[in-house]
């Protein structure tokens, strides 16, 4: 199965280059044994080490994915650099629940999307800590969730880390970092360990960050068989900013924010058992075992639509609203102000699992050969609470929760009118997810490898009222189950180029926060809500893949050029999007029908002692295939009732759009651009820049494609590193070198309601004097989420 060396290739030994070369296997399942050389892989992959996080010092896994993966893009639905989802082809990993996740993430084959939005929490992970990362298209092997493709990360170990460092950083907006690492090996036994503390203040108002993160293995090998337990752990208090109307930033500077406080605090710590046997010259045993807890608290401050009644408070639709234990005393909203809301949402999960895994690599039929089963079970408890407490504007809309946590009144004598939506949830959601596989690569001739596989994913979701009686419609379990095929050949032209073609199918089942927001007769406040739970489809992909793939190194073995060029067509049936309601910051879910993600990846990298560079190109043409009716209160661009749709919501001047097969779905750019060096000035001075580029990307909320696109953007990242001994190195790193000012993320607001919030009804002042002036355009109601300005930071690391 290997792939020629560069002797064979006719070419000298590879020599040592400026940047190291990328792995020649990677894994093609979430464990060890699966190992497959890359000319053998009939779908794209793309692998780094941990060189391709040194090289630009950074401490987020997102950032190094953006600079040097193709069809990678970075979002930012929070406004905060901790808190940012990784893209890749249109599919999502995000921290944010109401984000559709098409991507599985596994760390040492631990799946660590979490239980109850299969979101991914990208700041737990220490980045000095990564041995290897591998981001690879769309394989059913890595089980639910993989519609998109999946990233495999590899941890350090004291096997292959030897010695000690401690990097220390300081710079613009507050930024102080400490990260240190230390492995060591004896005889059979090695140790290493792993550390991160991260405090900054944030360019953006209430936008700090704290983070603390840690990793430690403990490993032991002897003949044929080598065992890890490994622990990660994590703490995080972040302050989370969001999308800003565009006249607030034009008006008060891009520091600004729109509603807050926004603060997440998170917890987080797992502990696993991996390991490897070789029980037979081809035969290996692989397992892994884990238990991991996860809390998280929530507050958002927000815009309240709560008016005065004669009942004293009542929703927009006019039900009555009341304090927790205090139904049917009404509340005195005058003492309050301008009204706002502190949403308020927590969930305290515990997840474990077990995988295992056979690799059997003897020869077939005289044939080379790679067959690979396994299975693994995963089940999550999540104990989850939200609720919302009323509050009051002050300047810079910021909202003081001073009031009482509200409800609504279950017997009312009109369901409609039973305020149901605010009423605090208590739920416990149960997951159970059983899945087995099988992947079987066979070499036809000596330039042929045909591979063949698939996956059985059954997923059982349970959510059980745990609160107020009356919602009871909560209950329930779904059940998903499906078998996702795979094929596919690669075949090599010259010892230097292969050509490769597959087709794979893959699902996601709809998660616990997704089935339980999915009445649009229910709407949630996203995050601080749940309602009852009309079935959702489980969402199915399959996806086409052609490409080339290369790699050249000199007669001299002092140069070497890869490169890769790829075609794809992704088709998601049954999609699931999310839906705004007519009242500000609700929505929930629904099949949308089918999607599709097109396009093309093309990379190129050169090396040589003393250079390193690198471009990449990728287009993505994600578009809706099907038509749809949905609400769209918020986008000045909608103008037909949902009544001329046909449609009959209980507000009869309810504005709906259409959505066409062929209309762009929001937040994907078209086109992505990336490019960047290192340079050996000297052996002991490097300095390097890194260009990312995307094209414009639709506004969330504008599905129908009626609004001017986000703009794009382009920046310049630089980053340059002395060698005072081979013991101490400075460095320095630029970010948005020339201050570039874009968005990052799009979205609509009530600017009526923002306008009554924050600069009064007429820009008088109201609750903020600084906005006095201030008048919200109604036909503009566009809310970005501004990219961090130019910024500076210096470092130190010593190395033992």
């Amino acid at each position: 199965m290997a792939e020629p060396t560069a002797s064979e290739a006719g070419a000298a030994p590879q020599a040592v280059f400026a940047y190291p070369a990328p792995p020649s296997d990677v894994k093609v399942s979430p464990l060890s044994g699966s190992e497959v050389p890359i000319g053998k892989i009939p779908y794209s992959v793309t692998p780094l080490t941990s060189a391709a996080f040194d090289r630009d010092h950074s401490v987020n896994v997102q950032d190094t994915l953006n600079s040097r993966v193709p069809g990678v893009v970075i979002d930012d639905l929070q406004g905060n650099a901790f808190q940012t989802g990784v893209q890749y082809r249109g599919f999502e990993a995000s921290p944010v629940n109401g984000l559709p996740q098409g991507l599985a993430v596994y760390q040492n084959g631990v799946r660590i999307n979490e239980a109850f939005g299969d979101t991914v929490n990208w700041d737990f992970i220490p980045a000095n800590a990564i041995a290897d990362l591998t981001v690879m298209s769309s394989n059913p092997i890595f089980g639910l969730n993989a519609i998109g493709g999946a990233i495999n990360l590899t941890m350090k170990d004291g096997f292959n880390f030897h010695g000690a460092d401690i990097d220390t950083r300081f710079g613009s907006f507050g930024r102080k970092q400490v990260s240190a690492e230390a492995g060591m090996q004896s005889g059979n036994w090695a140790a290493y360990g792993a550390f991160e503390a991260i405090n900054d203040d944030g360019f953006r108002d209430f936008s700090g960050a704290e983070e603390r993160r840690g990793y430690a293995d403990l490993g032991v090998k002897g003949d044929g068989a080598e065992f890890h337990f490994n622990f990660t752990g994590a703490t995080g208090e972040v302050g989370v900013t969001a999308a800003v109307p565009e006249e607030l930033l034009d008006f008060g500077g891009r520091s600004r924010t729109f509603t807050s406080p926004q603060i997440t605090d998170n917890e987080m710590e797992m502990y696993s058992f991996n390991g490897v046997v070789q029980a037979t010259p081809t035969l290996s045993f692989s397992g892994v075992t884990y238990y991991r807890h996860f809390k998280q608290s929530h507050i958002d401050g927000n815009i309240s639509e709560f008016e005065p009644c004669d009942a004293g408070l009542c929703t927009e639709d006019g039900a009555p609203l009341y304090a927790v234990g205090a139904i049917g005393v009404p509340i005195d909203p005058s003492q309050y102000g301008v009204l706002g809301s502190i949403d308020k949402t927590g969930q305290n999960a515990d997840s474990f699992g077990v995988s295992l895994q056979a690799t059997e690599k003897s020869r077939l039929l005289g044939h080379r050969n790679q067959f690979i089963i396994g299975s693994s079970y995963d089940r999550g408890h999540v104990a989850y609470q939200a609720s919302s407490q009323l509050g009051t504007f002050l300047p810079k809309y910021v909202v003081a929760g001073t009031g009482p946590t509200l409800t609504g009144d279950p017997n009312a004598a009109d369901p409609d009118l039973d305020g149901s939506e605010v009423t605090p949830r208590s739920l416990t959601t149960l997951n159970d997810y059983f899945g087995i596989y099988a992947l079987d690569a066979f070499d036809v001739t000596d330039q042929l490898t045909v591979t063949v596989g698939g996956r059985f994913n059954y997923a059982r979701v349970q959510i059980i009222n745990t609160g107020d009686p009356s919602l009871d419609v909560l209950n329930g379990v779904n059940e998903y189950n499906r078998f996702n095929p795979s094929a596919g050949f690669t075949y090599t032209i010259t010892p230097t180029m292969s050509f490769y073609g597959g087709y794979s199918e893959a699902n996601r089942a709809a998660t616990a926060s997704e089935i339980a927001c999915s009445d649009p007769e229910n709407p949630c406040i996203i995050e601080s809500a749940l309602a009852s739970d009309p079935p959702l489809k489980q969402v199915v992909t399959r996806t086409w893949e052609l490409g080339l793939r290369g790699q050249d190194i000199s007669w001299t073995g002092h140069e070497r050029w890869d490169w890769s060029i790829g075609w794809f067509r992704a088709l998601n049936d049954d999609d699931i999007i999310q839906i705004a309601d007519s009242q500000q910051g609700r929505g929930y879910f629904a099949n949308a029908g089918v999607t599709q993600r097109q396009g093309i990846d093309a990379a190129i990298s050169y090396r040589n002692d003393r250079l390193f560079a690198y471009a990449s190109y990728s287009y993505v043409d994600a578009t809706f295939q099907s038509t749809n009716i949905i609400p769209s209160e918020n986008n000045p661009k909608v103008e037909t009732e949902c009544e001329d749709f046909g449609i009959h919501p209980d507000d009869d001047d309810q504005l709906c759009l259409k959505i066409s097969p062929g209309n762009r779905m929001p937040g994907i750019p078209r086109h992505r651009f990336k490019a960047g060096f290192d340079y050996k000035l000297t052996p002991k001075w490097i300095f390097g820049a890194d260009l990312i580029a995307a094209s414009d990307q639709i506004f969330y909320g504008d599905e129908g494609n009626l609004d001017k696109p986000l703009g794009g953007y382009a920046k310049v990242n630089l980053h340059s590193s002395y060698d005072i001994t081979n013991h101490i190195q400075v460095y320095g790193l630029v970010e948005n070198l020339f201050d570039q000012q874009y968005g990052i993320y799009g979205t609509y607001f009530n600017t009526g309601l923002a306008q009554t919030a924050g600069p009064g009804e007429s820009g008088t002042g109201g609750p903020d004097p600084s906005l006095k002036g201030l008048v919200y355009d109604p036909n503009n109601a566009r809310t970005i989420t501004p990219a961090i300005p130019f910024a500076a930071y210096g470092g130190l690391k010593v190395k033992f």
